[in-house]
């Protein structure tokens, strides 16, 4: 119930002291609008343009890193990272205004808080592979894929549209709707992320690896690894998450970090 309230908070979009919620949310919205009349009258957006383009070129100009208009064009792979996590974003909150915040601030935080480490995320796979399932880190070592898997959908889109959206219906009840069931996934990972913890990306990454070890154990070529991993198999996804939290919880080793 409290989810996105806590996220603003924890983001740095609302204050602590519940007095000057009001006040704030009321400038948040006062400055999303002016930055959204400033793009439309500088032409970089109109009716028709996409909400998470968007938030893009709002994200650019408060950045100072908005492109000449005489060299705008659609956003290429660059920016990748902040749309793909737009769109998650998008599932899961209803309010554009809250919605740029959220996203704006989740990734300035990532990018500040998480910059240095993020490079080291696939070492630090690489390691709890190897307490794992020895033999599954020996195969995609001598396939030459392990240095191919598809580490920027993991660890830079914080796996926005990387697991599917249907594979937790069975975890939740019938009341819910499906477009309830879709955002759960993001949701659990991301209030980890957003606390505090990257790692728990590693081990989300960790445990696709060991749902699929069979499958992957059969692929040669690093192609056909990275292929699968991009579009892997709806069913079991909903075990994946939860048994990535308790991998989590095995090697944090802190009751307090994991609360």
């Amino acid at each position: 119930m409290y989810r996105i309230h806590v996220w603003k908070v924890l983001l740095g979009i609302l204050p602590p002291h519940s007095d000057s919620h009001a006040l704030v949310g009321g400038y948040r919205k006062e400055q999303y609008q002016d930055i959204l009349e400033a793009l439309e009258v500088m032409r970089y957006i109109n009716s028709s343009t996409p909400s998470t383009h968007v938030y893009l070129r709002m994200f650019q100009l408060e950045s100072q890193t908005l492109p000449r208009c005489s060299e705008t064009s659609l956003p290429d792979e660059e920016n990748e990272d902040f749309l793909s996590i737009s769109r998650a974003m998008e599932e899961i909150v209803d309010d554009p205004v809250d919605c740029y915040w959220l996203v704006k601030c989740f990734v300035n935080q990532y990018h500040t808080k998480f910059g240095d480490s993020v490079p080291h995320l696939p070492k630090s796979l690489e390691h709890y592979l190897s307490q794992e399932e020895p033999r599954l880190l020996n195969h995609l070592k001598n396939s030459g894929a392990l240095h191919q898997l598809p580490y920027n959908l993991w660890f830079r889109h914080c796996f926005a549209g990387c697991l599917p959206e249907s594979s937790l219906q069975r975890r939740l009840p019938a009341i819910f709707s499906s477009s309830t069931k879709a955002t759960i996934y993001k949701e659990w990972v991301w209030d980890k992320v957003i606390s505090g913890s990257c790692k728990i990306l590693v081990f989300v990454a960790l445990e696709i690896l060991l749902s699929y070890k069979i499958m992957l154990m059969g692929i040669n070529r690093p192609e056909g690894v990275v292929r699968f991993l991009c579009n892997i198999p709806q069913e079991n996804t909903d075990a994946i998450v939860t048994k990535a939290i308790d991998l989590w919880h095995k090697y944090s080793g802190t009751l307090i970090h994991a609360i």
